[in-house]
């Protein structure tokens, strides 16, 4: 994500309302659904436990561990749910860990539930739908941030491609800090057929990237939206770009050229918070 100038492009009559959100249709996952079933972190784990949009199977504790406050509500919060907690020595602890920093708590839980991509596209709490689709991001620590940030931002609904992407792995649920227990998200088969369903829609497409035309503080974000971000490097597919309604960049003022993926989400989804109020 870069530099970027020029004038945003018109735009259409997409921006009108929708009616109707009502309570999400679910998908049963198949073999590359979201994921999400183990859980690390402590605050990952807290998360999960006060969602309770899913089912817990096991919190599992490393022995030893010096009091904490926030472990002593996960702990609190099972036994409430009556979920089984056990505990490990931190030999096999470490062993049965899937990332270096578990902080001593990890979660078995059921997958993830997937949304219909129509029903992101409609209306959220009386507003107009802000989503963020990923277009090849396969780092999962990039994945766990961007989707920290979606939450904390409002977004509405994450678009995540069924393949050559990252999804939900340990290393994205601790990244993400239990921000996977609050947001719906949608796998599609490809993005570009997924950009031209959300058009179809009602929502506007913006593609990120350092080659856009037009600046991301000029255009109007304020209407049913989607961010189209780019894996770094590669940045934005062709098909992507072709169908998005706008590119747009972020201005940089430095000698480089580019943002990190996660650094340049989270500028642009507070851009459309800024915008919005």
């Amino acid at each position: 994500m870069g530099r970027g100038a020029g004038r945003p492009p018109a735009r259409g009559d997409r921006a009108g309302s929708k009616s109707g959100s009502g309570a999400p249709p679910t998908r049963r996952p198949g073999p590359k659904g979201l994921g999400g079933e183990r859980v690390e972190g402590r605050q990952a784990v807290r998360e999960l436990l006060l969602a309770g949009r899913r089912r817990t199977r096991e919190v599992v504790l490393a022995a030893g561990m010096e009091r904490a406050d926030i472990l002593e509500d996960i702990v609190e919060l099972a036994h409430e749910l009556k979920v089984p907690v056990r505990e490990l020595s931190r030999t096999k602890f470490d062993v049965a860990a899937r990332t270096e920093t578990a902080q001593g708590v990890f979660a078995e839980a059921a997958t993830l539930p997937e949304y219909e991509l129509e029903t992101l596209c409609g209306p959220y709490d009386g507003q107009p739908p802000f989503l963020v689709a990923l277009d090849g991001v396969t780092d999962p620590g990039n994945l766990g941030a961007l989707l920290r940030t979606a939450e904390c931002a409002g977004v509405t609904g994450v678009v995540l491609p069924r393949h050559r992407a990252a999804h939900v792995t340990p290393t994205v649920t601790k990244s993400a800090a239990g921000a996977v227990e609050h947001l719906r998200m949608s796998l599609v088969g490809g993005l570009p057929a997924a950009i031209s369903q959300m058009r179809d829609q009602g929502v506007w497409i913006v593609g990120m990237d350092e080659a856009g035309d037009a600046r991301l503080d000029a255009l109007d974000l304020a209407v049913p939206l989607c961010l189209v971000l780019g894996a770094e490097g590669r940045g934005l597919g062709r098909l992507v770009r072709q169908r998005a309604d706008a590119v747009a960049a972020i201005p940089l003022k430095g000698s480089l050229n580019s943002l990190n993926v996660a650094a340049a989400g989270a500028i642009a989804c507070f851009e459309v918070v800024r915008q919005r109020g």
